[in-house]
């Protein structure tokens, strides 16, 4: 593919590394994007129209190679898809923070998301908190409520394997079955029914419940009837696209990726990378993870040689 030269206002970006969200990307990949939901889960650069095939993705990091003087040879990250190079507006490229290496960058776009849920949820001192489904966004989710003084935070997933992830976050885990009752603060990041109906059975009197997962068209059943209402829970969802309504005021999304990428420079995060792979076995990638996803958090994309610097 040919690109045309960047204009005063724009900058052409060589590809370093890119991220795939796995339980997006997989449902964007298996066609599970529901109609009505086509204008909302576009990409932020993406090509073609749902059901598939599209260009997707949003999670880049590269070098500027050509821009504004004081952009040019910086490594930054932008919400594009999986490229080995593109021109975009200057605007849409944020350079890394010194001290973030542009291989843990590309879990930016998860941060995001972690971010907005826990601005969401409302999160306290203190507070007793689980978080169902140990995925990339479910293990930065936990990650950071732990850093409030007194909290203490509990991973919850089927898979004991998620437990050597837990640890080198410094953080609990255990199987739904031994999970803590009564918390203050349950988010469900697991993708599954059953994973929302743990969620529901952990969270205390009058405890809330934040929907991190995206269900596709996939239809879920919820216990509703049994203690949702004697227990006064309140279930709400939070979703990247808009700045939660606590920070909407004050905040942009600039902001707020800005902020994403400061906290990324805690090397645990490390721990979130799974799998690495080079751009031309991309097809081959997503079929596998859209296939069997277990045991991947974030796969890493590899493009060229260069190592980022």
């Amino acid at each position: 593919m040919r690109l045309e030269a960047p204009s005063e206002d724009e900058v052409l970006v060589e590809t370093l590394y890119s991220g795939i969200s796995r339980g997006t990307e997989s449902l964007v990949f298996s066609a599970a994007v529901p109609k009505s939901q086509y204008e909302a889960m576009r990409a932020p650069f993406q090509e073609g129209a749902f059901p598939y095939p599209v260009k997707y993705g949003y999670a880049s990091v590269g070098r500027v190679q050509e821009g504004p003087v004081e952009l040019k040879g910086r490594c930054v990250f932008c919400l594009y898809p999986h490229q080995s190079a593109y021109v975009v507006q200057r605007g849409a490229v944020v350079p890394l923070p010194e001290g973030l290496p542009p291989e843990r960058a590309v879990l930016a776009a998860n941060m995001e998301t972690a971010i907005n849920g826990l601005w969401d949820a409302g999160s306290r001192i203190g507070d007793r908190v689980a978080v169902v489904g140990a995925g990339t966004v479910g293990c930065l989710i936990g990650a950071l409520a732990q850093a409030l003084p007194g909290s203490e935070v509990t991973l919850v997933d089927i898979d004991p394997t998620k437990g050597e992830v837990a640890e080198r976050l410094g953080l609990g885990f255990c199987s739904p079955e031994a999970a803590p009752k009564d918390c203050d603060l349950v988010f469900h990041a697991s993708g599954s029914g059953a994973g929302l109906t743990t969620a529901l059975a952990l969270a205390g009197f009058e405890g809330t419940i934040v929907e991190m997962s995206w269900f596709g068209d996939a239809q879920v059943s919820l216990p509703l009837g049994e203690a949702f209402h004697t227990r006064r829970l309140r279930l709400i969802s939070s979703q990247v696209g808009a700045v939660a309504t606590s920070r909407r005021a004050r905040w942009t999304h600039r902001q707020r990726l800005e902020l994403g990428l400061r906290l990324l420079r805690d090397a645990r995060f490390d721990a979130l990378v799974t799998g690495e792979s080079a751009f031309e076995d991309l097809p081959r990638v997503f079929e596998t993870i859209a296939e069997d996803g277990r045991g991947v958090l974030c796969h890493r994309v590899r493009y060229g040689t260069d190592e980022g610097g």
